[in-house]
């Protein structure tokens, strides 16, 4: 062997060695970035972090372009797993994008522009969260990383589910200097569609994975929600919060009238239900408010979509190990889901989802975290 070829020897091994080493190093929130690397369909997935100057961490997967963990103030604050396979199995949609339709669309069909499109239905005779495999399913392609931003990109084929269109969606995750987690989504087509985006993600801002959050206390800028037929399908009506166990007009421990008997409570088992925002779109407004008197954390939610999505966790059963070995028990995390109101390509009464050729579909939804004095 020539000098040269052992010197180019000897450089590819010190390469490979670091890049092994660097692959190998922990995050913050101790997940091991290797446990995500495999081929889905054919396409490789990872685990990528992005930081803001201040301790902020976030790590993203692209396998359904999920949030795996966000580190504030040395604790994790959403649920989830320390690998891309345990994502693959459970079907909780933890840190998940869900599209092409977040919530369902009853009858699995829908009318635009006079043509009627058939969906995948779940054999209830509903699409639920755009039909299966959604968003949250495929292994989105890595556009743009910065130390504190990432963009991903998924392209729905035209009919995919039985949606019309070709549809291009980027997602931007930021961590910003204000200890925000900011997600923005984009979305181009080819065809008039219907479109209903959000992230997914089960908060514990205190960290404490394994305990309830139905002693935190929330509030939320909303006084209308929409109600559910008693097979949990929207019906089209929406329900003044006032005087319910859904006012939270004064911000209230969650879990202060979770389990009322109330119609709509009977229906879901604990929150779950769409709350019509005052905001307007404004995302400067804040739209909702929880708070961890014990840990002194905060976590207020911005937006420019209409409505939140409020889920308590109540489907979580005690019986699937996350991330630390913790057995998630029911109720130890809430979803804040910034959408449009499920049902709404059948309900002209309900906000627009429908994106035309020509326009560009750009929402922001930020969380952003702070200490209590």
């Amino acid at each position: 062997m020539t000098n040269l070829k052992r010197n180019i020897t000897i450089l590819i091994l010190l390469i490979t060695g670091i890049m092994s080493c660097v692959a190998q190093q922990r995050t913050d929130s101790g997940l091991n970035p290797e446990r995500f690397d495999s081929i889905i369909d054919g396409k490789r997935t990872s685990l990528y972090i992005i930081r803001n100057k201040i301790g902020m961490e976030a790590c993203i997967t692209n396998y359904g372009a999920r949030l795996v963990s966000l580190m504030f103030e040395g604790k994790d604050c959403v649920t989830g797993f320390d690998n891309v396979g345990d994502y693959r199995r459970f079907k909780q949609n933890y840190g998940a994008t869900v599209g092409r339709y977040v919530g369902r669309i009853k009858g699995a069909r829908f009318t635009l522009d006079g043509v009627e499109y058939r969906l995948q239905e779940n054999g209830k005779g509903v699409t639920s969260h755009g039909g299966y495999p959604g968003f949250a399913d495929k292994v989105w392609n890595l556009i743009a990383k910065t130390d504190s931003t990432l963009t991903l990109q998924y392209v729905s084929a035209d009919g995919e589910n039985g949606f019309p269109g070709e549809l291009t969606v980027n997602l931007t995750y930021t961590v910003s200097s204000r200890n925000g987690l900011e997600l923005v989504y984009e979305a181009t087509t080819t065809k008039p569609t219907v479109l209903n985006l959000t992230n997914h993600s089960f908060f514990n801002i205190g960290g404490r994975l394994d305990e309830k959050i139905t002693n935190e206390l929330l509030w939320v800028n909303s006084n209308r929600i929409a109600t559910f037929d008693e097979d949990k399908n929207p019906n089209g009506h929406m329900m003044k919060v006032k005087g319910t166990p859904f006012d939270f007009r004064k911000a209230r421990r969650i879990g202060e009238r979770i389990d009322d008997d109330n119609e709509q409570l009977n229906v879901t088992k604990g929150y779950d239900h769409s709350f019509l925002l005052k905001t307007k779109g404004n995302d400067r407004k804040a739209a909702a408010i929880v708070t961890d008197e014990e840990r002194k954390v905060r976590m207020t939610i911005y937006t420019t979509e209409p409505v939140l999505h409020i889920y308590t966790g109540n489907g979580l059963k005690g019986n699937t190990k996350g991330k630390q070995g913790i057995y998630y028990p029911r109720r130890s995390a809430v979803c804040f889901e910034a959408m449009h109101l499920a049902d709404s390509p059948n309900q002209p009464s309900f906000p627009s989802t429908v994106l035309r050729p020509g326009e560009t579909f750009r929402s922001h939804t930020a969380y952003v975290f702070s200490i209590i004095e």
